[in-house]
């Protein structure tokens, strides 16, 4: 039986974390993640699923600020002595002394086919570049910047609506079993890692307060791939008479005449609205102080018409 510690935040490591705690393979020795934060307007602090889960299996939970400087955290991490340590979307950084405590490696799941989109962010980056395929890659965790030799990869398909939720539940689905193969790979000594080719390397951006406003100058393509990519997490915006409209769902249309921002049509089927090559057709947008509702049941309400414009 394998001795592991996994280091993980958000919900899309739980289908990972659950998987090593029911398999009769390993034994999870503790969960490393960072501690909850005050959200909403209320500032209450709400416990972590995977921290609420690591509790009801009796499993250790370690909530470091900067784990690379609490030697007394990283002290118990040793006492355990773990074959591996798993980090799945953890967001802190691990200094040599905590990389080297496992007996064999510790390992990463990052969520692109490294090299490509190094760095926090990769999911959504696949999405906003419009890229088809993306995928998943387990690799031995280095100082540098997800730069360590690669251990296995699946490819995931990225279909032409899909958003990056939806995509981060694929890939949540996706690798407990390529952890897995690696973690078994690895200790059987039946896999060998490989160097990252670092001159094909890319890196992901972190997204900014301004990428969030939708230019009906740009494409309609590339303004679709933005709001897929940026769904519910930095959801994208327009301004229709000085109140503000985030822009949830669309599909991409033909469409050749009339100016950027224009509405061409408003139906059951949404709002079609002219961009700078092609159109956008609104389909689930969330006005300024409502809640989320159809395009058109906005345009009713707000007495849209053919030939408004956004700004």
């Amino acid at each position: 039986m394998m001795r592991v510690v996994f280091f993980a935040t958000p919900d899309i490591a739980i289908n990972s974390f659950n998987f090593f705690i029911n398999s009769p393979d390993y034994e999870v020795l503790a969960l490393v993640t960072q501690k909850a934060k005050p959200q909403d307007r209320g500032k209450k602090v709400v416990q972590r699923e995977i921290t609420n889960i690591a509790k009801n299996n009796d499993i250790a939970v370690f909530e470091p600020d900067k784990i690379s400087k609490e030697p007394e955290i990283i002290e118990k991490l040793k006492s355990l002595k773990p074959d591996f340590f798993i980090t799945f979307a953890f967001g802190q950084i691990l200094s040599q002394e905590v990389i080297d405590i496992p007996k064999f490696a510790t390992i990463n799941l990052h969520a692109s086919l490294l090299p490509e989109y190094r760095g926090a962010n990769p999911i959504a980056t696949a999405i906003i570049d419009g890229k088809k395929i993306t995928g998943i890659t387990t690799m031995k965790t280095v100082l540098e910047l997800d730069a360590g030799d690669i251990c296995l990869q699946d490819k995931i398909e990225i279909t032409p609506n899909m958003n990056v939720i939806e995509l981060m539940d694929e890939i949540s689905k996706c690798s407990p079993s390529l952890l897995d193969k690696t973690l078994k790979g690895l200790y059987e000594g039946s896999l060998k890692s490989v160097a990252q080719e670092n001159d094909k390397a890319t890196f992901t951006k972190k997204l900014k307060k301004e990428d969030k406003k939708i230019d009906w100058m740009e494409p309609a393509q590339k303004l679709h791939n933005k709001i897929r990519g940026m769904y519910k997490i930095n959801t994208p915006h327009t301004i229709f008479k000085d109140k503000i409209v985030k822009i949830l769902k669309t599909e991409v249309v033909e469409a050749n005449a009339g100016q950027a921002g224009e509405i061409l049509e408003v139906s059951k089927l949404g709002i079609i609205v002219k961009c700078k090559e092609n159109a956008l057709k609104l389909l689930l947008i969330k006005p300024e102080g409502k809640g989320e509702m159809r395009a058109f049941d906005w345009a009713n309400g707000a007495r849209i018409k053919k030939g408004d414009c956004f700004q």
